[in-house]
């Protein structure tokens, strides 16, 4: 399956909780991470949640 690669561009600093724990089921949850995974619909729904934190490439 197709891989792609998150990066973490946004401060989870006053953002919801929900947002927060979606950054951390990325794997992300400090600046400038990077984290790599496969592109399925679950994936990508959990980015659409925080897309305004994170910044998305195709591997």
């Amino acid at each position: 399956m197709a891989m792609i690669k998150i990066k973490q561009t946004g401060s989870p600093i006053r953002r919801t909780k929900d947002q927060r724990a979606t950054l951390v089921g990325l794997g992300l949850n400090k600046m400038h991470r990077v984290s790599e995974l496969e592109d399925t619909p679950e994936v990508r729904g959990m980015i659409r949640k925080v897309q305004h934190m994170v910044e998305v490439q195709e591997a």
